[in-house]
């Protein structure tokens, strides 16, 4: 892995949500059977599980901005956690919707998958 994390980080997020707001339904790559996803309030693990998650979101169209990206190594075998924030472009809605992700990426082979994906919209207190 000559990749160091923060390219990682940023390589992945961008391949992520371009995938994400292009066709969501082809992130299962992404992600294994031990997988889990954290979507606000609802938990899943394995691939199909998460996927027909993210497919059965309630909208057509979505955009990610991100606004900030950090990530640092997790553990001395090349895990990486990145967490990222942003603003969500959904469907035709003038006003965006902040939202924070994180990621636990775990080597695999010359490649890496999503061990652990927490998603969360920011609302104002």
């Amino acid at each position: 892995m000559s990749l160091d994390f923060s390219t990682l980080a940023q390589q992945f997020t961008q391949f992520y949500y371009n995938q994400f707001d292009t066709d969501r339904s082809q992130l299962g790559n992404l992600y294994r059977d031990e997988s889990m996803l954290t979507f606000e309030t609802s938990q899943l693990q394995g691939t199909k599980n998460i996927v027909e998650k993210l497919v059965s979101l309630p909208f057509q169209k979505v955009g990610h901005r991100i606004t900030t990206l950090d990530a640092q190594p997790a553990s001395p075998n090349g895990d990486v956690l990145v967490m990222i924030t942003g603003d969500l472009l959904i469907d035709e809605e003038q006003n965006p919707q902040r939202f924070s992700q994180v990621f636990h990426l775990i080597p695999d082979g010359s490649s890496y998958y999503v061990f652990n994906d927490i998603f969360r919209l920011n609302y104002s207190a």
